[in-house]
């Protein structure tokens, strides 16, 4: 007998089980080209997806390392049109980086448990489904706009996640839609993770959200406000200052020559070519820093503490060796540098004029000499005329462009100079 039989309890005998469909890739790549057709500024992005196929999705989603998984039944029945509005749904994700935002979003509001991650992809959805579905892209069944949760089109998934809760209302065609970790950052057991092949790295990634940024600025019409908001934000990204901070401080302390010092503790390998003769090697030790506060009366209490807070954040970037960076506060006159391991009774002491070059000069007379110094400042100061013989990051508080002295209505201050590496901070 032929085919599958009935076991006495009614079921498939596990031996002869019909065999599992596989991915229809032919069909699912036809999708995509569908979607190149008709939305030609995401092709990068498009064909940067690796596919991936996977029985444990319900339907199709994506990793943060730009993977795209496709579950072979949902491939099978599923029209080549909404396939490709799948495809665009899925990059949406990756472009807009809700994995990421995702991430900050859960760790500022302490959200954990799936129903919280399930939250965050529904608002992803929110942001992305009400401006990438019409003229020529087929809105598959079950998706989900925010005129089905009665809230206003052409918001961001922050703005979406602070208006609604999850609750009886929801349709349930929403509720086993499961976009994967690019969609809201929690890793799923059907990832391959950050090991597994042909995943994206952190470069190729922003590679590809330029050349579409590229792409969208290029077309004078015909791509959607989101997109458009997208693609600048792309081109121009908020920066985040503390990061910057910290990445040109770790980028300074590393630079070659900070840190650096010949030692006789471990003779230099090529000793041996000169008998008799013990060289030094070249060693590398844990970079100092100095940090020269603005205490001026043009620098509020207010940024005076956070200047406090940016010497713990520098103390981090430089591998949290407390005892290696040292605080001076200078307005006009420099005071003793204190070193941060006593930052409990560093007290910032000023009010008076500024002149940040006494403040150089307090540091550089520091022994042993800093590697790095980096200025806290309103930028309110003359600059030394030499460069100083380290590597100099300069923090500036954000000040109005039409700053006047009273004293001196003429006053103009100088910009820091080309030798530091500038930073916004706020």
């Amino acid at each position: 007998m032929s085919g599958d039989t009935l076991t006495a309890a009614g079921g498939l005998d596990q031996g002869k089980r019909p065999a599992a469909p596989e991915l229809d890739r032919e069909k699912l790549y036809a999708a995509r080209l569908h979607a190149v057709r008709v939305r030609p500024y995401l092709a990068t992005a498009l064909f940067a997806l690796h596919v991936v196929e996977s029985r444990r999705v319900r339907t199709m989603g994506v990793d943060r390392w730009w993977r795209c998984y496709a579950a072979p039944g949902f491939v099978a029945a599923t029209s080549v049109e909404e396939l490709a509005g799948v495809w665009v749904h899925e990059v949406s994700h990756l472009l807009r980086d809700h994995h990421g935002r995702g991430d900050r979003l859960a760790r500022e509001r302490g959200m954990s448990g799936a129903s919280s991650r399930l939250r965050i992809n529904i608002a992803a959805d929110l942001e992305i489904n009400d401006d990438i579905y019409g003229e020529g892209l087929v809105r598959p069944e079950g998706v989900l706009l925010p005129s089905h949760l009665r809230l206003p089109a052409d918001q961001v998934m922050e703005d979406y996640l602070r208006q609604f809760r999850l609750g009886p209302w929801l349709p349930d065609a929403a509720l086993w839609l499961d976009c994967g970790s690019g969609a809201d950052g929690l890793d799923r057991p059907w990832e391959l993770g950050a090991d597994g092949a042909n995943g994206l790295s952190e470069q190729e990634r922003d590679a590809v959200r330029f050349r579409v940024a590229q792409g969208i600025k290029g077309r004078p019409g015909g791509v959607p406000a989101g997109w458009k908001r997208w693609a600048d934000e792309a081109f121009h990204p908020p920066q985040p200052w503390r990061q910057l901070l910290g990445a040109a401080v770790r980028s300074a302390a590393a630079a070659a020559g900070a840190g650096d010092d010949h030692s006789y503790g471990r003779p230099f390998r090529r000793s041996v070519a000169l008998p008799g003769t013990v060289l030094p090697s070249l060693r590398r030790r844990p970079p100092r820093v100095t940090v020269v506060i603005d205490t001026s009366g043009s620098v509020s209490d207010a940024e005076l503490g956070s200047a406090l807070l940016e010497v713990t954040a520098i103390a981090r970037a430089v591998g949290g060796r407390r005892e290696l960076v040292s605080v001076v506060s200078c307005d006009a006159a420099a005071r003793v540098a204190h070193p941060l391991c006593r930052s409990e009774g560093i007290s910032l002491v000023g009010g008076g004029g500024t002149d940040l070059r006494a403040g150089f000069a307090a540091a550089l007379r520091a022994r042993p000499r800093p590697d790095v110094v980096v200025v806290l400042t309103d930028g309110q100061t003359p600059w030394p005329a030499v460069r100083p013989p380290c590597r100099t990051v300069v923090g500036l508080f954000p000040r109005d462009a039409g700053y006047v002295n009273e004293d001196d209505p003429d006053y103009a201050p100088d910009v820091p100079p080309d030798w530091a590496h500038v930073v916004g901070i706020g």
